[in-house]
């Protein structure tokens, strides 16, 4: 990400230019001109256009001196060193300089993402190099006894890993350098010399499962025994509740549950923004409104990360619950899903055609547009 403001020094183009190959004239009623010369691309022309006379232009060359107009090269009819031309409006086919861009005017902003049209247009603007950002370091640990590497046989009461490989897609989608990836037995030695090498090499170290209550959950006493400062515990979400974050001087640390599904929202919700804002970008700007489809039923007490499709509608986006059941463990519910809508708790449904606050997330091209009524049941985020 950008750690500056791209200004332009020129305006762009930089000179009136031709948008069509053609002939460059003083714009009035058809007539037959005398050809005095060629305007190139890259070759201006050195004759300057007087009356009765044209130059042949190419698309991309500077308009001649004294030329008004351009008449396109199938609408004239050239023969020899004159050519015929219709009635011609000044102005026309001709690029203004400064048209796409004003010298002057800042054209990339500090925090914005280097995709391909950022990165040509600091090219047009003449910028060779521009500050960027550290991308985070990021040191991602899965735990659990029953986990298997996918290609290897699965033992008795054995799982394959998931989320060695869906946590390292959404950090590597971040913008973030996946700097170690390791699964770690369930053993409190194993857990704590895994956490004490991650903490030593990363910005951001990411724990998957180990994080709750039960005998074999190691990552918090390990965590604090690493000098680890705990910041929250617990979040008031489904799915997602034993969440946790810390700090230890610069480097931050999230344990995320161990459902593979938690663990992608969770990551969405808790890791994402801070990747964004350690690349100095706002992680705000990936939320707008949407209008449900369908009934949602709201969980009494934790606001609810359903996972949605979006559709474009006359009043805005709409969200629909992704097919098939929404466990935190039916990790097939996330595929399809452009969207998390947080549903707010409380009693009953949440009901069709109510509105909310909604973003994308997994779909990057598609551009979200506010709707004007808001309400406080449903939220998504987007990426």
């Amino acid at each position: 990400m950008l750690a500056e403001a791209v200004e332009s020094t020129i305006s762009v183009p930089p000179f009136d230019s031709s948008a069509m190959d053609g002939y460059a004239l003083i714009a009035g009623p058809a007539a037959e001109l005398e050809v005095i010369g060629e305007a190139r691309a890259g070759h201006p022309a050195e004759a300057a256009v007087r009356a009765g006379t044209a130059i042949a232009i190419s698309t991309g060359a500077a308009v001649p001196e004294g030329a008004t107009a351009v008449v396109p090269v199938e609408r004239a009819d050239a023969a020899g060193a004159a050519v015929r031309v219709p009635d011609t409006e000044p102005g026309a086919n001709i690029r203004r300089a400064g048209e796409d861009i004003a010298a002057g005017e800042t054209v990339l902003r500090a925090g914005e993402v280097l995709r391909p049209a950022a990165l040509g247009v600091a090219a047009s603007v003449g910028r060779a190099f521009v500050d960027c950002t550290r991308r985070p370091r990021v040191a991602l640990l899965v735990t659990g006894d029953e986990l298997t590497d996918p290609g290897q046989p699965l033992g008795p009461g054995g799982i394959y890993s998931s989320n060695g490989y869906a946590l390292a897609g959404q950090i590597v989608q971040e913008g973030a350098v996946l700097a170690a990836r390791e699964r770690v037995a369930d053993s409190a030695e194993v857990t704590r010399e895994a956490l004490a090498s991650a903490l030593e090499g990363a910005d951001v170290v990411v724990v998957s499962g180990g994080v709750s209550v039960g005998p074999h959950d190691h990552v918090k006493a390990s965590l604090a025994a690493l000098g680890v400062e705990q910041r929250f515990w617990g979040v008031r979400l489904r799915p997602g509740k034993p969440t946790w974050f810390g700090t230890r001087g610069d480097t931050l640390a999230f344990g995320l549950p161990g459902n593979p599904v938690s663990a992608m929202v969770t990551f969405h919700l808790f890791v994402r923004p801070a990747l964004t804002a350690l690349q100095g970008a706002d992680p705000s700007t990936t939320r707008t409104t949407a209008v449900l489809d369908q009934a949602i039923a709201r969980n009494p007490r934790r606001e609810q990360a359903v996972r949605v499709r979006l559709t474009a509608g006359d009043d805005g986006w709409r969200a629909s619950p992704t097919k098939g059941a929404q466990g935190s463990h039916v990790l097939t519910s996330m595929l399809g899903a452009d969207a998390l809508a947080l549903i707010a708790p409380g009693e009953g449904d949440a009901p069709a055609g109510e509105h909310g606050r909604s973003g994308q997330w997994l779909t990057r091209s598609k551009r979200c547009r506010s709707s004007s009524r808001r309400v406080r049941s449903t939220v998504c985020t987007r990426a």
